[in-house]
Formats: structure tokens, C-alpha cells, sequence
């Protein structure tokens, strides 16, 4: 054998059969895609900010009023704007102990209840965040800091990746009932396999 080892994919995300569910995935992959792009942007500016921070306040002795908060608001909207593209991957911690426990049609009504629950939540997260970013923004409230940036910045960004969030959690769970519980006992099969392909570290034998 030469070469390094190939790894397969760690994870295999379902796609739905339903043409118009097809059509919704691939458009809302478009915009995870693109905002995951600005998140790492956001990132990468956050930590030049905090450099620079560190360098005008200590070896300048200057003060800073701006950088802190700016790279809160960063960090914000990474955060949230990021969470849809994080769940299409079924990325967020979950408890799988029950995966293999169950049933094929009692896993996936389990996956069911719990996108749904998580829908429910998230939607209400997101109406919440867009109240109060038409509180702040009406208000024209500000944070306390001499730079007073506004909070409706932090707010819609929050609303915004909540909003995206609900949408993609809402988007599974539409297609996980389009699909029924065959489609997830092939998601699980195609996910064995892929987990057969990882190569296994070879053990050192202790006896003589």
C-alpha cells in the first residue's frame, strides 16, 4: 500500500426526493454557503481588531473604546448566522444514545418530535430577537460605552440567524415526514459504511 489513507465522510446528509423540498434545500445551501463565508470573515476581522487592541493599549498606552464592542458584534453574528449551516450538517450536540436502541420508524419519529420541538423553539427565539430589534431600533437604544453603537446591530443579527435557523430546522423536518423512516434507516446504513471505510489503528501486543 502507498499513500495516505482515505478517509471517508464522517457524516451523510439526506437529501429529500420531493422536488420542491429538492429545490428549497438547494437554495437555502446557496445562502448557508454564502453567510458561512461571511462568518469566517467576521472571524478573521474580530481577531485583527483584538490585536490591534492589544498592541494600542499596551504598547501605546492609548485607550480603546470601539474594539471591544465591534468584536462582540462579530462574534454575534458569526455565532448565530452560522447555527442553519452548523444544523444542515446535524452538527449541534446531540444525545444519540437511543440511535441504536430503537426501532427504525421509533428512531425516526424521535428525530421527528425533536425537530419539531426544536422548530417550535427557535421560531419563537426568532420573533423574540426581531421584537426586540424593532424596540431598539425604534428607540434608538444604545449600548453604555462612550462609542454607543446601536443595539439593534447585535439584535437583527440575532433574529437573522435564528430566523435562518428555524427555516432550516422546519426544512428537515418537512423532509424527514416526506421521507418516512425507510429513507432514515438508509441514512443509517449509508453512515455504517462510511464509518467501515475509516482505517483502524493497529494495537501493540504485550505478551511474549
Amino acid at each position: 500500500m502507498s499513500g495516505a489513507p482515505e478517509f471517508a465522510a464522517p457524516l451523510i446528509v439526506r437529501r429529500s426526493g420531493n422536488r420542491q423540498l429538492a429545490a428549497l434545500e438547494a437554495a437555502l445551501a446557496t445562502v448557508n454557503r454564502i453567510v458561512m463565508a461571511l462568518a469566517a470573515v467576521a472571524l478573521l476581522v474580530a481577531a485583527c481588531v483584538l490585536i490591534e487592541s492589544v498592541i494600542v493599549r499596551y504598547l501605546f498606552k492609548a485607550t480603546t473604546d470601539w474594539q471591544d464592542e465591534v468584536t462582540v458584534f462579530l462574534l454575534v453574528g458569526a455565532t448565530f448566522l452560522s447555527s442553519a449551516f452548523v444544523q444542515s450538517q446535524r452538527g449541534h450536540v446531540g444525545i444519540e444514545a437511543l440511535a441504536g436502541l430503537l426501532p427504525v420508524w421509533a428512531d425516526h419519529a424521535r428525530r421527528l418530535l425533536i425537530d419539531a420541538a426544536s422548530a417550535l423553539f427557535c421560531g419563537f427565539f426568532a420573533w423574540k430577537s426581531w421584537t426586540l430589534t424593532y424596540e431598539a431600533w425604534s428607540d434608538g437604544a444604545t449600548t453604555a460605552s462612550t462609542f454607543a453603537p446601536p443595539l439593534a446591530i447585535p439584535y437583527g443579527l440575532m433574529a437573522a440567524g435564528m430566523t435562518l435557523l428555524t427555516v432550516q430546522i422546519a426544512l428537515q423536518l418537512a423532509t424527514g415526514l416526506a421521507a418516512g423512516p425507510d429513507a432514515n434507516a438508509d441514512h443509517f446504513r449509508s453512515a455504517g459504511q462510511a464509518k467501515s471505510t475509516l482505517p483502524v489503528k493497529p494495537t501493540l501486543s504485550t505478551k511474549s
